[in-house]
């Protein structure tokens, strides 16, 4: 098997943890967001302080990147908090679909932070997403655009996250990095789940320690496939976690999107794909010109 082929099965792999980790989330009912917050990261942050012991690095990373590593779990911690209470309101593939536009943010915050430059498809891919986006929120303004918001808004802050792992690079192990974002939530988020902590079910708790363990594949495997193969080639499959919210949502929780959200999945799916060819199509051009 290819380098390639390696890195898109490891995405596949990784959308399904994401996936499941988002429908477990939904089943675990009606416990508070940061509590299911913390869980989740709870389990990741175990499974990668493993990681971390296993490979005899630093738990925090080093001293020079501390602001880097803080920055990057703030914004993440805030992101999936209003990731997870988008789950909890709405129909899952949209919440889903609304978290996948932080690749289009991350294109706009590279520009502005990083000074990477924006090419025309690349800003005509980012007005499409955003049109799509409008198809799935459908804005009316009323009590029930808040989730939506919280979904989109979810995007917005994982971007953020995003620009600062492309400023930490190689600088830190993936599983120190994950251990300092699961670490950073569980302790920020524990005095708020203490002060509205809900009694869970034995049901509960395995499906909110399931999610965790999902989300740690998924997050694992994301970490993994980029390393194999660049994610101008292969980042398009990671998309497949709206297919599998879709099916969940249809066999779990009898959701089936409306006609307007399944347009707005086309659409960004579609501006995904464009902007997939066209990276392809310049770093071939690149090749060929070296």
């Amino acid at each position: 098997m290819t380098n390639r082929n390696k890195g898109i099965v490891l995405l596949l792999i990784s959308a399904f943890g994401f996936s499941m980790m988002a429908a477990l989330v939904k089943l675990s009912g009606d416990v508070p967001t940061v509590q299911k917050t913390l869980f989740r990261n709870l389990v990741s942050a175990i499974i990668a302080f493993g990681f971390v012991r296993y490979n005899k690095e630093r738990l925090f990373g080093k001293k020079e990147n501390q602001k880097l590593l803080l920055s990057r779990s703030a914004l993440g911690t805030i992101g999936m908090v209003l990731y997870f209470y988008a789950i909890d309101n709405l129909v899952l593939s949209d919440a889903d679909m609304l978290n996948k536009l932080s690749p289009f943010l991350l294109i706009i915050f590279s520009a502005i932070f990083l000074k990477e430059r924006t090419r025309p498809y690349q800003i005509a891919a980012i007005l499409a997403a955003f049109a799509g986006t409008l198809l799935i929120i459908k804005p009316a303004f009323s009590l029930e655009f808040i989730p939506y918001a919280a979904g989109l808004f979810s995007a917005v802050f994982a971007a953020g996250a995003y620009t600062l792992l492309r400023v930490l690079g190689d600088k830190e192990k993936f599983y120190t990095i994950v251990f300092y974002f699961s670490f950073f939530t569980t302790v920020s988020l524990l005095p708020f789940t203490i002060a509205f902590y809900e009694p869970m079910s034995a049901k509960q708790w395995v499906y909110l320690l399931g999610a965790g363990a999902f989300a740690t594949l998924g997050q694992f495997g994301l970490t993994i496939a980029y390393k194999f193969a660049p994610a101008r080639e292969i980042s398009i499959f990671f998309y497949s976690t709206v297919v599998y919210s879709a099916l969940i949502s249809i066999l779990l929780f009898g959701q089936i999107p409306d006609l307007l959200s399944v347009a707005g999945y086309l659409t960004i799916f579609g501006a995904s794909l464009y902007m997939f060819l066209k990276n392809n199509k310049e770093a071939a051009k690149q090749a060929q010109a070296s």
